[in-house]
């Protein structure tokens, strides 16, 4: 059992002491109450000594739990609240905690999708209940993107079963560049999000390389319960290491890719690095930067950057700045 959990333990025993007024309490007393809890919740002997139980009453006094507990001394010597009605579970929630708790609830809700947070739902609705009967019109600080109207989001709980259970799948498949539906077995060994847009990782054989597919690409899904789940160590850290997104050109080593970034652009970049390996190699006396990242080169890097426009400049290795040249020399063109 963790201290943290000991120490609400310790508050909870201290608060029904002082509640009864009906006896008094010493400290003592209350050192031994709060043994008897924690033996009851551990099954173990768990003595607590009288320094614990001090700091525990000067905590529930103050302001750091919310608590601010009227604890008071009398005859020097017995302890009881000040107040006849007082107990640290019926404070009322701050304006603080009501906000934190908004957001905390809009934040789970983004994960509504999962089965595995069905569980939870009942609880959410009671904390949303509490902060309405608290205070109402209460607006969120924290805004989430979530795209509600993005197709293939139903599939999530199917797709995160069967892995779980390592149950090959049966899709049927229609992507951007495909005239007409494709149905294939994949053997899925992660959801991955990205950009907010979700995709499916895995295999179609074992003999072909890991794919991803988008969830808003997928017709339908299936299970084959005779087809035996592909068992492979997937280490998803290290197989997206080295890129950017989801796209990972399997067949290429990563490359040093220098970028020169201008004076506007340059904040925003330092303070929201690309990549983890980011570095930073010059500071321009006109405020622009340049930097370097080692990456495999992929779709999603290549939008990323095209992004900056004029702000900035591929430097090197040549043939990926001949292609953002080349896009935006056509992009140009649509101008003209």
């Amino acid at each position: 059992m963790s201290l943290n959990k000991n120490a609400l333990i310790r508050y909870k025993t201290i608060d029904k002491c002082l509640q009864n007024q009906y006896r008094t309490w010493t400290l003592d007393d209350l050192i031994e109450a709060c043994s008897e809890a924690l033996f009851e919740y551990e099954g173990k002997e768990n003595s607590v000594s009288k320094r614990t139980v001090q700091m525990d009453i000067q905590t529930m006094r103050s302001e750091k739990l919310g608590y601010n507990a009227p604890i008071v001394v009398y005859d020097k010597k017995y302890y009881k609240y000040d107040e006849d009605d007082f107990s640290i579970t019926d404070i009322p929630l701050t304006e603080t905690d009501i906000n934190v708790l908004t957001e905390t609830v809009s934040m789970l809700k983004q994960f509504k999708d999962f089965s595995l947070f069905s569980d939870v739902s009942d609880i959410l609705q009671r904390l949303e209940d509490k902060i309405y009967a608290e205070k109402s019109h209460t607006r969120p600080v924290i805004y989430l993107d979530k795209n509600e109207n993005l197709k293939g989001l139903h599939f999530l709980d199917e797709i995160y079963q069967a892995i779980i259970k390592k149950i090959v799948l049966v899709i049927t498949y229609k992507s951007f560049k495909s005239r007409e539906e494709q149905i294939f077995n994949f053997h899925p060994f992660i959801l991955k999000e990205f950009n907010n847009r979700w995709f499916l990782v895995g295999k179609k054989k074992a003999s072909q390389p890991i794919t991803n597919l988008a969830l808003d690409r997928i017709i339908k899904i299936d299970f084959d319960f005779n087809l035996p789940y592909l068992e492979e160590d997937f280490d998803a850290e290290n197989f997206y290491r080295d890129v950017v997104g989801v796209t990972v050109n399997q067949g290429l080593d990563a490359k040093t890719i220098e970028l020169w970034i201008d004076e506007e652009n340059a904040p925003y970049v330092l303070t929201k690095p690309f990549h983890y390996s980011q570095k930073l190699e010059k500071e321009n006396e006109d405020g622009s930067i340049i930097i370097t990242l080692k990456l495999k080169i992929n779709y999603e890097i290549e939008r990323l950057l095209l992004g900056f426009g004029e702000g900035l400049e591929v430097i090197r290795p040549e043939g990926l700045r001949n292609r953002i040249k080349g896009k935006l020399e056509k992009a140009l063109k649509k101008y003209e």
